[in-house]
């Protein structure tokens, strides 16, 4: 089928600092994008809708894909299915997103986390085809992954929040962390707001050689650790705005995941490939947005839909 000819899906990747809204049929057709920032839920779903309904009105969409921080609601048969709910975000617990929008436009719709979001984009278009079982990772405002096994996300009694994960710390720092929740889990070690209550500063005016970069990175590592132990993955992709503002992040990792992995199990088969192993996403920054229209496109296969 022509570009032409596939239908248009209108994508929203919901963040922790801006959302990033996208109308397209897949990466070598994206007719229209826009960005608002993250503040209360009244003013960001608000501006949201105001470009979904000019899109619907000039383009029209046969789908909307949601790619949304979290914790979200995902069981089906819950009474507050597609709603956020006890989030560090300040202001957002228990927002209405997905049933909300699902109401206004009356498409197929489905809504999954960002990092999922940006896994099955990967797995459509970008660096993980072909592969059945991979982990995203996304380390910005907060930190999240996205696990694939079998080609499925991971989902129990909820979905996964590995970027909670509790990991041995970097030797000598007692930090207490920066989660309201857990404290010195990988996300309030490693996360951007998270250097940035650490030093006091903004994390542009870093250096990108101080010493806060190997404890971000030992914390990213051992969330690698952990998911090469829980769900050996046949790669980790690491994307997100912190590994693309600072380079340095990414063979750091690799480093430090080989010294804990310490030569067990899956270990000298992660050796022999460790710069493909753990890799920058292939959509690179677009990973985020069109993992939205990804969720969109299985809206409308019945996929994720409500």
């Amino acid at each position: 089928m022509s570009t032409e000819l596939r239908p248009l899906v209108a994508g929203i990747e919901l963040g922790g600092t801006k959302c990033a809204c996208t109308l397209a049929a897949g990466p070598d057709r994206i007719v229209a994008e826009a960005q608002v920032p993250t503040t209360t839920p009244a003013e960001t779903l608000g501006a949201i809708e105001r470009i979904l309904d000019g899109w619907r009105n000039e383009h029209g969409f046969a789908a909307l894909g949601i790619a949304c921080f979290g914790p979200l609601e995902l069981r089906h048969d819950a009474p507050d299915y597609g709603f956020i709910t006890a989030t560090p975000k300040p202001g957002w617990a228990h927002t209405d997103v997905s049933p909300r929008l699902r109401r206004r436009y009356g498409v197929p719709t489905a809504i999954d986390t960002d990092v999922t979001g940006a896994a099955l984009a990967e797995a459509r278009w970008g660096d993980a085809q072909g592969l059945s079982s991979f982990a995203y990772i996304t380390v910005g405002t907060g930190v999240g992954a996205g696990i694939i096994v079998d080609g499925k996300a991971v989902m129990g009694i909820g979905h996964a929040e590995a970027g909670h994960m509790l990991v041995r710390r970097f030797p000598g720092d007692d930090w207490a962390g920066a989660c309201p929740f857990h404290g010195d889990c990988v996300e309030g070690l490693a996360a951007g707001s998270a250097v940035e209550k650490r030093l006091g500063v903004k994390g542009g005016a870093v250096a990108d050689d101080d010493p806060v970069w190997a404890m971000v990175a030992h914390a990213i590592a051992g969330l690698c650790h952990n998911l090469v132990m829980g769900s050996v993955p046949d790669r980790i992709l690491l994307g997100g705005g912190l590994p693309t503002k600072r380079p340095q992040l990414l063979p750091m990792v690799r480093t430090m995941l080989v010294d804990s992995l310490a030569g067990y199990g899956v270990a000298p088969a992660i050796v022999d490939q460790i710069e493909r192993y753990v890799a920058a996403p292939g959509l690179g920054d677009w990973a985020g947005p069109l993992g939205s229209i990804a969720l969109g496109l299985d809206a409308l296969l019945g996929r994720h839909a409500a």
